[in-house]
């Protein structure tokens, strides 16, 4: 996975995929995609077609055939690919560390104040499981 790198286009595809995939639906045709991402972004079906392929040859996405119809199923898992864009990002920008980087959002974003509590109770958590 961690040569695995997917454009901010194809992620879009792969999004729509996996919400097929999550509502019991396996994963996404094309016309659920020219609906989804395609249609925000003023995709026509060639370009949705491109990113499909795209995805199929870097191994996150495989074809199968319902019928007549073709649907997309992901090979990656959402959760899988969150956690090495994740790690890519904090590596690239913060030297692999999580501190500077929850100073740099805390300094330059104002925190709600549930998201504050929130990761209160993270840093609480990690701290009870330290313990354990």
């Amino acid at each position: 996975m961690a040569d695995l790198k997917i454009s901010e286009a194809e992620s879009q595809v792969m999004a729509a995929v996996w919400a097929g995939a999550d509502a019991g639906n396996g994963g996404a045709g094309v016309e659920q995609i020219l609906a989804g991402p395609g249609a925000a972004n003023a995709w026509g079906e060639a370009t949705v077609r491109t990113l499909i392929h795209r995805l199929i040859r870097k191994g996150a996405l495989r074809s199968e055939r319902r019928g007549a119809t073709v649907v997309y199923a992901p090979l990656v898992s959402r959760e899988a690919w969150v956690t090495s864009e994740s790690q890519g990002l904090l590596d690239r920008l913060f030297g692999g560390q999580l501190a500077p980087l929850v100073a740099h959002f805390t300094k330059e974003r104002a925190m709600a104040p549930e998201d504050l509590a929130r990761l209160r109770r993270l840093v609480a958590d990690l701290d009870a499981d330290e313990d354990d």
